[in-house]
């Protein structure tokens, strides 16, 4: 299994900005943020699976562009994953014809260019060798990680999330666990936005990190424009023993 960094941060304002979504071999995408909009259309077209953590814009912004531009180049409809009320509150207020037309009826409900998966929390997703697994995450609207497995080692993604006492239990029973992508969102200085919007900053993020029992790599993303080189400098201060580090556009990791 090869993951792609399309996005992984906060916000935008460069080249090295994009928000979060992740490409999987060619053909599964973690999220829909803005970093898929670097992809070319024939990289576009190859995607047939969209896994969604959540309902915010960061991480679904390009979602209704890209079936928009290659619903004329797919043979088969691109098939949406998220919890039923993710799927709901897109349905609701992104495909409503109001702010974009809704693909999963166009063109008829029974040809769509784009169809709703629900998936349950702690349901996996087998596609080849591939599984994909929902994972608890505690955030201001419902959300979901992931877990993505390729039968010889699994790279783990918190989504948004806070404090999670049940996401940990989960997480230290993967024995073949080697890579957490694990979000941070504000410096210690805004800890109280970060508990109001269910985000991490770094001392929330030292207490959640140590309720891990295994060792897998740490990269932290979602780190807000302007705050980034702060919040890493903190999370050095305060968990240097789990040696995390900055995810990057276009890292990629195999497994």
């Amino acid at each position: 299994m090869k993951v792609r960094i399309l996005g992984c941060s906060g916000g935008i304002g460069g080249c090295h900005l994009r928000t979060t979504s992740m490409l999987v071999d060619d053909d599964i995408l973690v999220d829909a943020g803005t970093g898929v909009a670097d992809l070319s259309r024939a990289q576009l077209a190859r995607i047939d699976h969209v896994f969604l953590t959540h309902s915010h814009l960061d991480h679904i912004a390009s979602l209704p562009l890209l079936i928009d531009s290659v619903s004329d180049l797919r043979e088969k409809p691109l098939r949406v994953y998220a919890t039923a009320a993710t799927l709901a509150i897109i349905a609701k207020h992104i495909f409503n014809w109001a702010i974009w037309p809704d693909f999963s009826v166009i063109p008829s409900r029974e040809n769509a260019v784009m169809q709703y998966q629900t998936i349950d929390l702690g349901r996996s997703v087998r596609l080849g060798e591939r599984t994909i697994t929902a994972l608890p995450a505690e955030h201001t609207v419902p959300a979901v990680g992931y877990q993505l497995d390729s039968g010889s080692g699994c790279l783990v993604f918190t989504g948004d999330t806070t404090v999670n006492d049940s996401f940990w239990p989960v997480v230290n029973r993967i024995a073949n666990l080697r890579y957490l992508l694990i979000e941070t969102a504000f410096a210690n200085r805004e800890q109280r936005l970060a508990e109001i919007s269910k985000h991490l900053c770094p001392s929330m993020l030292a207490d959640e990190l140590h309720k891990l029992t295994i060792k897998p790599e740490i990269y932290i993303s979602h780190l807000k424009p302007g705050q980034a080189e702060l919040t890493m400098a903190e999370i050095q201060a305060c968990a240097s023993d789990f040696r995390p580090t900055r995810l990057q556009n276009n890292q990629i990791f195999e497994f």
